[in-house]
């Protein structure tokens, strides 16, 4: 899978270098997540667990069995 070339940094980005963040690439069937600080590892996934996860974080309700 070819890496992406439109990355974009977090707004929420933190420190005066900039590489505190996330940084996000997506296409139309995937989303591609990395770090700034470690942008050699990255996580690939589709829109629908991505949508899920952020529910479940803005919610809280992750972590509560």
């Amino acid at each position: 899978m070819p890496t992406p070339d439109n990355w974009q940094k977090s707004s929420f980005s933190g420190g005066a270098d900039g590489n505190n963040c996330v940084e996000l690439a997506a296409n139309p069937r995937t989303i591609h997540l990395r770090e700034s600080d470690d942008p050699s590892t990255e996580l690939v996934t589709t829109p629908t667990p991505l949508a899920h996860l952020l529910h479940g974080l803005r919610a809280g309700t992750l972590g509560n069995a």
